[in-house]
């Protein structure tokens, strides 16, 4: 996932990625799928805005029915969580640097795994054999000449 750095500084930036991620076909009631009609409810937590629906009434943001629904976190802080996780980041090293509860970052985490681990495809591979990549086929061959053997 690329985003720039010095876009995750910029709360809306954040908010607006999430929304993409979250909703790639656009945002949508989550009770009856309506994707007009949509207003603006309540702006308490700006960026992330509460609307309601005019068809069934339903007031939600871009994160309810999703892994983010009643976070308290800000969407930089999502963004950052989604960065140093892609990137390898210990859940002790981004609690310490974002300042949040090491154990409730791992639960996120999880369940941050769980949705990705559902995502995978699960097809199997249409060649009977599948090859592996060269980088492991010469895996220690190389070592020889380089050491001087």
């Amino acid at each position: 996932m690329d985003f720039p750095l010095q876009d995750l500084m910029d709360e809306n930036a954040c908010y607006a990625k999430l929304v993409q991620l979250l909703h790639p076909q656009g945002l949508s009631c989550p009770r009856c799928r309506a994707t007009t009609g949509l207003h603006i409810h309540r702006r308490h937590r700006d960026p992330v805005l509460d609307y309601r629906c005019r068809g069934c009434g339903r007031v939600f943001n871009a994160f309810t029915g999703t892994v983010l629904g009643k976070t308290p976190k800000s969407p930089s802080q999502v963004m950052l969580i989604l960065r140093g996780i892609a990137q390898g980041t210990s859940t002790a090293r981004l609690a310490r640097e974002l300042g949040l509860e090491r154990t409730a970052l791992l639960d996120f985490r999880h369940r941050l795994q769980e949705l990705a681990e559902q995502a995978l495809d699960q097809t199997p591979l249409s060649d009977a054999e599948p090859e592996s990549d060269e980088m492991y086929q010469n895996a220690g061959k190389k070592r020889s000449f380089a050491l001087g053997s």
